[in-house]
């Protein structure tokens, strides 16, 4: 069983998942570099950082046989682009401001072979690492490995995130918490009681369902926080934040040096 198989095989059984998100420092080294530091999971996003398939396609690569997971954040809900990165080898999609189980079910549709959706047919290309492989085994080899994830980041999302992710086929809801305290006209204010319950309605949404409550960030405090709500699929921050916070850190400690 390959890595994200496995994975996603241990969320989907009650276990936990550690990983980043990338925006900016897609070299050649990030995927190895992630995994040597303990990711088990990176998240590349192309919503926000601009880059294309080509990139995409590039990190994959990379990372074929480190043993890390590899999900890919499109820049909208469309089967275009969901199919696109799928083809392109991506092991999990994280769909932005999912709000309807309708949209979760299309998800799992544009993602997922027959039985379980309407992906189109394409074998033996990236998302195999170029084997050749049967239709049959192809398919089900899929259907197993790739993780679907509905970022929950507005209050509808909140709302329906029972339903969502009580959708056949979705395995993880991901708390924007950013873009949720912006729908609440509070952004950035994660200890206010409005945002505590969205934080635990995410977490209450997952448990009913028996599916995975995922969140990220830099402090500690807060993610000791969501640990404790009941959230296990947890990201250190983002690629930009992590070497903010390291350099700055570093750099004061240089300057205290000489006094």
């Amino acid at each position: 069983m390959d890595a994200a198989t496995a994975l996603r095989a241990r969320l989907n059984d009650g276990g936990r998942a550690y990983g980043t998100m990338a925006f900016e420092f897609f070299t050649p080294g990030l995927t190895a570099l992630l995994r040597q530091a303990g990711c088990e999971f990176v998240l590349l996003d192309t919503e926000h950082s601009g880059v294309g398939i080509e990139t995409i396609k590039q990190q994959v690569a990379f990372a074929r046989g480190l043993g890390i997971a590899v999900w890919v954040r499109p820049p909208a809900k469309t089967y275009a682009h969901v199919a696109t990165l799928l083809d392109a080898g991506a092991d999990g999609i994280m769909v932005p401001m999912l709000e309807t189980p309708e949209e979760a079910r299309e998800l799992v549709e544009w993602a997922r072979y027959r039985p379980e959706g309407k992906r189109g047919c394409a074998f033996g290309f990236a998302q195999e690492g170029y084997r050749a492989v049967g239709a049959v085994e192809a398919q089900k080899a899929a259907n197993d490995r790739v993780a679907l994830i509905g970022l929950i980041e507005t209050k509808k999302g909140l709302e329906n995130a029972e339903a969502i992710l009580a959708t056949p086929g979705m395995d993880i809801g991901w708390m924007g918490h950013f873009d949720m305290s912006d729908d609440f006209g509070m952004p950035g204010r994660f200890d206010d009681p409005v945002m505590i319950r969205a934080f635990e309605g995410l977490a209450n949404a997952a448990k009913n369902t028996g599916k995975t409550a995922a969140s990220a960030d830099v402090d500690m405090a807060f993610m000791k926080a969501q640990v404790e709500r009941g959230y296990r699929c947890l990201g250190y921050g983002v690629d930009v934040a992590v070497l903010r916070a390291a350099m700055s850190r570093g750099i004061a400690d240089l300057k205290a040096l000489h006094g």
